[in-house]
């Protein structure tokens, strides 16, 4: 036996879920159509090819547009 061996434990939390799935087995099903229904989804490469090539690199600060010799773009 380890000298780090504790007793098992199991947190409040943990037995919670334990018991809400024993009392509703068909919680994982009905999480996996969750799932399924907004994440698991098939990529196509092809349209994010497209809209990656489509993207404008923005300016390092947009709200500034620079002019040369000092000239003001603000209308003040």
């Amino acid at each position: 036996m380890s000298i780090f061996a504790r007793p098992h434990y199991e947190s409040d939390t943990t037995q919670f879920i334990a018991q809400l799935k024993k009392n509703q087995p068909q919680l994982d099903a009905q999480q996996q159509q969750g799932r399924n229904l907004l994440w698991d989804k098939d990529v196509d490469a092809e349209v994010w090819q497209d809209y990656r090539a489509g993207k404008v690199v923005q300016k390092a600060y947009v709200y500034y547009s620079y002019t040369p010799a000092g000239k003001r773009t603000s209308p003040m």
